[in-house]
């Protein structure tokens, strides 16, 4: 089933200037097809494809080496194993800021708890407040 560049933006999720962007870029795993008049068709592989390509942008993947990543796939078999290792790499980076992101989360828990029991003892002057630091007893850290 063909599809157009509207019905494709309300399907993805995507705004048309992004799909245009991601065309510009090379970030489709096959060229976006056009009519005699110019405008763009898709099919459902396309959309299997951005669903992909979304994740892996907002996951952090840089353009070119999703680009990498498209034109290894467009070889056909063979190199697999590349594929593989930069999937791997991707893979250990969002591991990693997954693990960042939890250690932030830890701290942010923990302020919030702090501010939750001061303002329930009424205690919410206690809080650290940096343009009184002079005049007033050290809060916790950071207000």
């Amino acid at each position: 089933m063909d599809l157009s560049i509207g019905e494709v933006a309300q399907r993805s999720g995507l705004s048309v200037h992004a799909l245009r962007f991601y065309e510009r870029e090379g970030l489709f795993a096959n060229p976006v097809r056009r009519l005699s008049n110019g405008r763009r068709i898709y099919h459902e592989e396309d959309l299997e494809w951005l669903a992909i390509c979304t994740r892996l942008r907002s996951s952090g993947m840089p353009l070119a080496e999703i680009r990498q990543y498209i034109e290894l796939a467009g070889q056909g078999p063979g190199n697999e194993h590349q594929r593989l290792d930069l999937l791997r790499r991707h893979q250990d980076r969002v591991e990693a800021q997954v693990r960042e992101l939890r250690d932030t989360l830890e701290v942010m828990r923990a302020k919030v708890r702090i501010y939750e029991d001061h303002l329930a003892r009424g205690e919410a002057d206690r809080l650290w407040n940096p343009s009184h630091r002079a005049t007033t007893a050290p809060g916790p850290a950071c207000g």
